[in-house]
């Protein structure tokens, strides 16, 4: 199953970040180049990155200027991630193509890789709540409502893993088909967002 292979490679990228817990400490991705596991890892790498991007961002006394430099490096490190979740659809794309879809067959409305996008990040929120919870300079009701929320993030981590394996079951049986529209992002691509073009850039 799918998300017995992602949700372990999840909780490495992310205590490999925390290692050194640096945005532009570089990635070592243990996996293969050619393999699935190489594109997960990578792909919650940058979630992870760009996870602190968002806290350094939200600083609120961080200068216009500062925070003017950490949001186009967000907007970036979308696109980087967008492209990755793409890449990861071309492979499923690929391994499922010459499943052929029963007549009565359905689409889901989201691609396998979205799916698991949001494992991803539901990974992250679960270390990062869990960090909360381990916090000795907060007060217990802190710590408390942290728990129980943790205990909801892992009852929704085993939901989604199930329905996303559900999902690939289905794919691969032709009781599903896969069909994916690229995002086709507007706000980087200077011939696309007026803002861009018009500034003759």
């Amino acid at each position: 199953m799918i998300s017995a292979i992602a949700n372990p490679i999840f909780q490495r990228a992310i205590q490999d970040y925390h290692v050194y817990d640096q945005i532009d400490h570089p990635i070592q991705n243990p996996y293969d180049k050619q393999s699935l596991e190489h594109l997960l890892y990578l792909k919650c790498w940058i979630d992870t990155v760009q996870w602190h991007m968002e806290d350094v961002v939200r600083n609120p006394s961080i200068e216009p200027q500062e925070g003017l430099y950490w949001k186009r490096r967000i907007d970036e490190s979308n696109q980087y991630r967008t492209d990755t979740v793409e890449y990861i659809d071309s492979y499923f794309l690929q391994k499922f193509q010459d499943i052929e879809a029963s007549p009565t067959a359905t689409i889901n409305t989201e691609s396998p890789a979205w799916a698991i996008d949001r494992l991803s990040i539901l990974a992250l929120k679960i270390y990062h709540m869990e960090q909360e919870t381990l916090r000795t300079d907060a007060s217990e009701a802190h710590i408390i409502s942290c728990q129980e929320k943790l205990n909801v993030l892992l009852e929704q981590r085993k939901d989604l893993s199930q329905s996303i394996d559900e999902l690939m079951t289905a794919i691969a049986s032709g009781d599903k088909y896969m069909k994916v529209y690229k995002q086709m992002k507007m706000y980087n691509d200077p011939s696309l967002n007026p803002v861009l073009y018009s500034s003759g850039k």
